[in-house]
């Protein structure tokens, strides 16, 4: 066993018991604002799907303001991708939280026991691929000393990697081994093996192409966070902190991949989230209010126009 896996061993471990102690409770309370005031009804023609109140929704891409389809499946954190759902589901009074993974008409496939505060879900294009990441200490990416959990599961062979922890890392084509490597943020290529994350280690935070396969992960570029694959797999969206730092707050940007060309969005407000690519030319994002409440917002991918509402009081958007 490596120091990285002992050291997360004995932190989820040392949050699980704070969990059981009562910590929970009060980031159920805070997570669960009161129900939103929108027209519940049947969504046709393209979809978003977004949480809304904690629950498994779906608001129209041309009429987002219209009727919202709202389920009874709670997630503090979802994706839809291929017909697969990752739904991160809330941590409760007396339990942990886990990851379930549902099925066309949100059918059960799997649930995985989960110890820590739920944060990011990714599925990849074909549905195979479900990605998540935790907070086991610390609630916020912009805190010293915090620590994540990000793990990957291969539902074709049910092959399930608890932590990228355990895969190899290298920066400039060294090997890093140091026991402060976090990850978070994972995004999956159209192969279902190559997938893009982001590494913090040594005071940087990089954007790293990983090969499920073969348990690597190389650094690409610095001060790249919770980056999102463009659908044709040529950019990423992410968010770049300002100045370096993240006590600055994070701008929204896209890079091209072969250029390494950045550019930033018309977005110009911090944003503290995992875009999302609704189509080629199209990024969402949640924006946290002032009373605590999340709206999804939309800007273009290409530095152009104006952040615009998509859907408020709901978060974690993804095309359906």
């Amino acid at each position: 066993m490596t120091a990285a896996s002992t050291r997360a061993r004995i932190t989820v471990t040392a949050v699980a018991a704070v969990l059981l102690g009562g910590v929970a409770v009060g980031y159920t309370a805070l997570s669960a604002p009161p129900e939103p005031d929108v027209e519940s009804g049947a969504v046709t023609g393209p979809r978003v799907q977004v949480l809304t109140n904690g629950r498994l929704s779906a608001v129209s891409r041309t009429d987002p303001s219209g009727p919202r389809e709202v389920t009874e499946e709670r997630c503090d954190r979802a994706y839809t991708a291929g017909g697969t759902t990752a739904c991160l589901r809330p941590v409760g009074a007396l339990k942990a939280g886990e990851l379930a993974v549902l099925g066309p008409g949100q059918r059960e496939l799997v649930t995985v026991p989960l110890t820590g505060f739920p944060n990011r879900a990714r599925v990849s294009a074909s549905g195979r691929m479900v990605a998540w990441t935790l907070f086991v200490d610390g609630h916020s990416y912009a805190a010293n000393g915090f620590s994540t959990a990000t793990g990957i599961l291969d539902l074709k062979t049910g092959t399930q990697v608890a932590s990228l922890e355990e895969f190899t890392s290298s920066v400039d084509g060294r090997p890093v081994q140091a026991a402060d490597r976090n990850y978070w943020g994972v995004t999956f290529s159209a192969d279902d093996n190559r997938f893009y994350a982001t590494m913090s280690t040594g005071g940087h935070r990089y954007l790293v192409e990983g090969d499920f396969a073969a348990r690597t992960v190389k650094a690409l570029a610095d001060n790249v966070e919770c980056p999102s694959l463009s659908p044709d797999g040529r950019r990423i969206a992410y968010k770049a902190a300002v100045g370096g730092d993240p006590q600055q707050g994070w701008r929204l940007s896209t890079m091209d991949l072969a250029t390494r060309e950045v550019t930033p969005l018309a977005e110009t407000r911090s944003v503290d989230d995992q875009p999302t690519w609704l189509d080629e030319n199209t990024i969402a994002y949640g924006v946290q209010r002032g009373d605590g409440v999340n709206d999804v917002w939309t800007v273009p991918a290409d530095a152009t126009g104006a952040p615009d509402v998509l859907a408020r009081e709901a978060n974690s958007p993804a095309p359906l």
